[in-house]
C-alpha cells in the first residue's frame, strides 16, 4: 500500500495560509472555526488536502474557497 504524505511542508502551509472550516464534521456536529494542517487532515484526508493545497497556492485571491459535498466548507484565507 502506498503512504501519502502532504505535497507542502506543514511550515510553508501555517506560513501562507490561515485555514478556515466550516460545516459538519464526521460525527454531526456544526463547526465553524480555524483549524491547522493536522486538523485539516482529520477532517478531509490527506488526498483532498493535497488537491486543495494546490488550489489555494495557485490562486492570485485573498481567500479560496474548496467545498466537499458532504457538507464541509474549507476556506484558505492568504496572509
Amino acid at each position: 500500500m502506498k503512504t501519502m504524505s502532504l505535497a507542502y511542508s506543514t511550515a510553508n502551509i501555517n506560513r501562507n495560509f490561515r485555514i478556515k472550516a466550516a460545516g459538519i464534521d464526521p460525527n454531526g456536529n456544526k463547526i465553524n472555526t480555524l483549524v491547522g494542517v493536522s486538523g485539516l487532515i482529520a477532517l478531509i484526508g490527506i488526498d483532498f488536502a493535497n488537491k486543495f493545497l494546490d488550489k489555494a497556492f495557485n490562486s492570485l485571491e485573498d481567500s479560496t474557497c474548496c467545498k466537499l459535498r458532504r457538507g464541509i466548507r474549507i476556506t484558505f484565507y492568504g496572509k
